[in-house]
C-alpha cells in the first residue's frame, strides 16, 4: 500500500507540472482596479482581454447603484437555507418569470452557481437506463457532470453532424435495449474556439431520431441574436432546444445561472437538482442586480452593438494582419500560434510587460502540442484605441516569435 498523496508528489499533472515557473504570473495572475478595458496587473496598467464582461455592465452607473442598494439591504446573507426549505423569495420568483419570458421558454429556474449548476442539470435530467451524447470539445463542467451518469456515454466530433449521427445510431440501439432516452448536449458557444455549436443541424436531426436536446449557453446569453437570447435565437431554433441554460457570469457580470425550459420539465428539476436541494440559494443582492442587468440588456440593444463593433473590429484587424483566429462567430477570439510551452511564457511576459496587453494564454493539454492560443474577449468597454495598439502588439510579438527571440529566452529560464 502506499500514501495517497505519493501520486500528487511525483505527478503533478499536466499543468501543475509549470506552478514554480506560473503560479502568480502565468496561473493565478492577479488584476486590481475597477473591472475595465484597463487593469492594473503586476504595478502597470494593462488593456485587459480577459474578463468576460461582455456588455460592460460589471461598473455601469445603475448597475453598481442597485449592487451596493441590494448590499445594504440585504446583506450578503439573505435569504438563508437552500430554494426547498427556506432560501425562497418574490424577487426569485420575478426573475425567472422574466428570464422565461427573455429566452422564450415556459419556465425558467434560477440556481446559484454556473459550473455545478449544468453539473447538476445533467447528473437530474438522466438516468442509468438512458444515453448520453455531447460535443467532444465540451467544457469541463459538462465533462463533470457526464462522469456522474451512471449509464452509457459518447461522444461526437467537434460539430460534426455525420458523427453525431453515427453515435445517435448507437445510442438508439441501447436506448431501445434499456428502455431509456437520449440527452445530447452542445454549447451554444464553444469558449475557447468561439464557434457556436451546430443547433440548426442537430436539430434537424429530431427527424430521424428520438432525442432531448441540451444547451449550454454561457457565452451566447446576452451577445447573440436580434434580443441577446442567445446562440439558439442567433439560429432560429431557440423553440426546439429542450433545457436551455445560460450564467450569470458572463454578460451579466455576476454570479450564478438558470435554466429554462417547458414547465413540468423544470418543476421535476427544482425538485431533484441536488446542488440546488441541498445548497443554499442564490442571495438576495445577486437577485437583485441581475434584474436590474436583465432589464438594461432588453432596453438598451446599443451595449450589444458596442460589443460587437469592437468584436469586428478586433477580429477583422487581426485577419487583414494574417493571424489565424479559426472560425469563431461569436465574442471569443482566439489566436493560434506556433510555439512550445516555455515559448509562450516568454511571450507572455513580453506582451504582459514591454506591450501592457493582458489576455490569456492557453497551452497542451487543452490545445495540441506546439501551439500557443492567445484567447481575447472584447467587450462593450473596449474602444477602437485599445484595439489598434493591441494590433501593434500583436504583429510585433509574431515577428518575435518567428525569429527565435522567445525559443532563446525560454532556454534561458529553463
Amino acid at each position: 500500500m502506499r500514501d495517497l498523496f505519493d501520486r500528487m508528489r511525483q505527478d503533478k499533472g499536466p499543468l501543475g507540472k509549470w506552478a514554480d515557473i506560473a503560479e502568480g504570473y502565468f496561473a493565478f495572475p492577479k488584476l486590481e482596479g475597477e473591472i475595465s478595458s484597463r487593469m492594473k496587473f503586476n504595478g502597470h496598467e494593462v488593456i485587459t482581454w480577459s474578463v468576460n464582461d461582455y456588455l460592460g455592465l460589471a461598473n455601469d452607473p445603475e448597475v453598481r447603484k442597485i449592487d451596493a442598494e441590494a448590499a445594504a439591504k440585504y446583506g450578503s446573507a439573505y435569504p438563508m437555507g437552500a430554494r426547498l426549505m427556506s432560501g425562497h423569495t418574490d424577487l426569485h420568483d420575478q426573475l425567472q418569470k422574466e428570464l422565461a419570458e427573455f429566452v422564450n421558454k415556459e419556465s425558467a429556474y434560477v440556481l446559484n452557481f454556473g459550473y455545478q449548476g449544468i453539473l447538476s442539470t445533467i447528473d437530474s435530467l438522466v438516468s442509468k437506463n438512458d444515453v448520453i451524447v455531447y460535443d467532444i470539445d465540451s467544457h469541463a463542467c459538462i465533462i463533470d457532470g457526464v462522469r456522474l451518469h451512471l449509464g452509457k456515454r459518447f461522444t461526437y466530433q467537434h460539430n460534426d453532424m455525420e458523427s453525431l449521427e453515427k453515435n445517435l445510431v448507437r445510442a438508439t440501439k441501447i436506448a431501445n435495449e434499456t428502455n431509456g432516452g437520449i440527452l445530447v448536449i452542445s454549447e451554444g458557444v464553444f469558449g475557447m474556439r468561439g464557434e457556436q455549436g451546430k443547433l440548426k443541424e442537430i436539430v434537424a436531426l429530431k427527424s430521424k431520431f428520438n432525442f432531448r436536446l441540451l444547451v449550454d449557453d454561457a457565452h451566447g446569453f446576452g451577445t447573440l441574436g436580434k434580443t441577446g437570447a442567445g446562440a439558439g435565437e442567433e439560429q432560429g431554433v431557440q423553440d426546439e432546444i429542450d433545457v436551455y441554460f445560460a450564467t450569470f457570469a458572463k454578460s451579466m457580470a455576476s454570479t450564478g445561472a438558470f435554466i429554462a425550459s417547458d414547465k413540468e420539465i423544470i418543476d421535476f428539476l427544482k425538485y431533484n437538482m441536488r446542488s440546488q436541494v441541498f445548497a443554499k440559494s442564490l442571495q438576495m443582492q445577486l437577485v437583485e442586480g441581475i434584474l436590474k442587468r436583465l432589464e438594461i440588456l432588453r432596453s438598451k440593444p446599443e451595449i450589444k452593438q458596442k460589443l460587437w463593433d469592437n468584436v469586428n473590429k478586433l477580429q477583422s484587424g487581426l485577419k487583414d494582419r494574417g493571424f489565424d483566429i479559426g472560425s469563431t462567430q461569436s465574442c471569443v477570439t482566439p489566436v493560434y500560434l506556433k510555439g512550445s510551452i516555455p515559448e509562450a511564457f516568454a511571450l507572455v511576459k513580453d506582451l504582459r510587460e514591454n506591450y501592457k496587453i493582458f489576455c490569456s494564454i492557453v497551452v497542451y493539454p487543452v490545445i495540441p502540442k506546439g501551439l500557443i492560443l492567445l484567447r481575447l474577449i472584447p467587450t462593450a468597454s473596449h474602444n477602437f484605441k485599445d484595439i489598434e495598439e493591441t494590433l501593434e502588439a500583436f504583429s510585433s510579438i509574431r515577428d518575435r516569435l518567428v525569429s527565435g527571440v522567445y525559443k532563446k529566452i525560454s532556454e534561458k529560464l529553463m
